[in-house]
């Protein structure tokens, strides 16, 4: 049967892994699938699970639920995994062991109902990119921001109407547990560190975020990035197949008949050799030479699918940067605030710090340590920034890593997020930005990192108002 029709298919005896949130939906809707489709629904909850409301409820729902072990047993047509088990962990070899198939909510999902998908993906900027092309597409065609962004793939199934387009942020755990995968447009943004500790190595990493591409043919388009080694290589490989491949390069014309780029300081994107010259740069909201190339993938999305230029043009002119990335959030004694909570990597610091004047930034850096390499960060602190306020568990390291990079930049210890806003609202002047974008986790102090960004916005706020802090 054809991948077109096959939510008609036979699943048999089904396995899902993990209680959370993508755990019970998946569950859920197959306890709502008739037995012709469906004979068994059976989770495991994992070691650390145990009975709550959750269990309960999809016990009464006909899923047998297993909880505090990870030893699965029993023979399944088809396991689906939670993301947030590793494709290296026991658990997830139990399950391999016991199914005849392994695969992603995503991936199940795409089988269930596999037209019109877009997917995106990249270690930096997929939920910026994500909801604009979203709200591009939205101008004519009905479309839903579903995937990683945090709206599951599966609760969306169900409820699609007839022409709707699934825009799909996809994580690289996501990304590695599929084989059938086939959007009509993919798109990767980067590949930086991050997440080895899930992947085990870089190589696996990057291979994971390269799947979004493994099931394109002659008539979908790749969208990727020239912004590192990494995507390079897969520029080749796409390129070796025989794909329509758009070129990303905010410096220059690629000079290939897909390409995204800025010239003379507009927005251009050339499909099949037609090109639509946008907006300019400097007329978005969203700040940076990164959301630059964000707006130009998404700005090639939409124009793939069929929205107009003036319809692009609009959507990129009104589209607001997204909270915790780059967001604004007030102004005091003429020093502006911006909140980038979600840089929880190196590379994503390095990219916002193109969205301000070089010397007028005050950085706030720290957090829990992921052991991440620090010599490109303490470059770029140490070139754009007037001062950097090294906070949390991994404050020290930073501080002696921009210290060593040398140059004139002033670094100030700070113990917790409270102490490091009110040392850097002390250094910080007229005209100068304070910035708050970690390269760090947030849960050495919070419990992810919203909570971070909600309690700097929450002091600003307090500033504003001449409160304590």
């Amino acid at each position: 049967m054809s991948d077109e029709n096959s939510n008609l298919t036979s699943l048999g005896r089904v396995l899902v892994l993990g209680l959370g949130k993508t755990g019970r939906a998946v569950a859920d809707y197959l306890a709502a699938q008739s037995r012709s489709r469906v004979s068994s629904v059976t989770l495991y909850g994992g070691v650390t699970s145990s009975e709550g409301e959750a269990s309960r409820a999809l016990r009464a729902a006909g899923v047998d639920v297993v909880l505090g072990t990870e030893d699965v047993s029993g023979e399944y047509d088809l396991c689906v995994v939670s993301p947030g088990i590793s494709e290296f962990c026991p658990f997830f070899a139990a399950a391999s062991e016991h199914a005849r198939e392994v695969v992603s909510e995503p991936e199940f999902a795409w089988r269930e109902s596999p037209q019109r998908w877009v997917a995106i993906t990249g270690s930096n900027g997929k939920t910026t990119t994500t909801t604009l092309a979203t709200e591009l597409i939205c101008k004519v065609v009905p479309a839903v921001a579903v995937g990683n962004i945090g709206n599951l793939c599966i609760d969306e199934v169900a409820k699609r109407p007839e022409g709707e387009w699934f825009v799909a942020e996809l994580s690289s755990f996501q990304l590695a547990v599929t084989s059938r995968l086939h959007p009509r447009i993919a798109c990767l943004l980067n590949v930086t560190p991050d997440h080895l500790e899930w992947h085990g190595t870089m190589e696996n990493y990057a291979a994971a975020k390269e799947k979004v591409f493994a099931n394109l043919g002659a008539g979908d388009l790749a969208i990727v990035s020239e912004d590192d080694s990494w995507t390079l290589g897969a520029i080749g490989r796409l390129e070796a197949r025989g794909l329509r491949v758009l070129h990303l390069n905010v410096a220059s014309d690629p000079k290939t008949a897909c390409a995204a780029f800025v010239r003379d300081g507009m927005l251009v994107v050339r499909l099949d050799g037609s090109e639509h010259e946008l907006v300019a740069a400097s007329d978005l909201h969203i700040k940076g030479l990164h959301n630059e190339e964000n707006a130009l993938a998404a700005a090639a999305i939409a124009l793939e699918v069929g929205v107009g230029d003036g319809l692009v043009r609009d959507g990129l002119l009104e589209f607001q940067p997204l909270e915790h990335r780059i967001e604004p959030c007030g102004e005091v004694g003429g020093v502006r605030f911006v909140n980038d909570s979600k840089a929880t990597n190196t590379d994503s610091v390095e990219k916002a710090l193109t969205a301000f004047p070089a010397g007028s930034i005050v950085v706030m850096l720290g957090g829990h340590d992921k052991g991440t390499d620090l010599t490109s960060l303490a470059a770029a602190v140490s070139r754009d920034c007037k001062a950097a306020v090294c906070f949390g568990a991994a404050g020290e390291r930073i501080a002696r890593a921009v210290e060593a990079a040398g140059g004139g930049v002033r670094v100030i210890r700070a113990g917790r997020l409270a102490d490091a806003f009110e040392k850097a609202v002390d250094v910080a002047e007229q005209g100068d930005v304070v910035l708050l974008s970690p390269a760090c986790s947030s849960f050495d102090e919070f419990a992810n990192m919203a909570e971070r960004g909600r309690s700097f916005k929450a002091m600003v706020h307090a500033l504003s108002r001449g409160e304590s802090n």
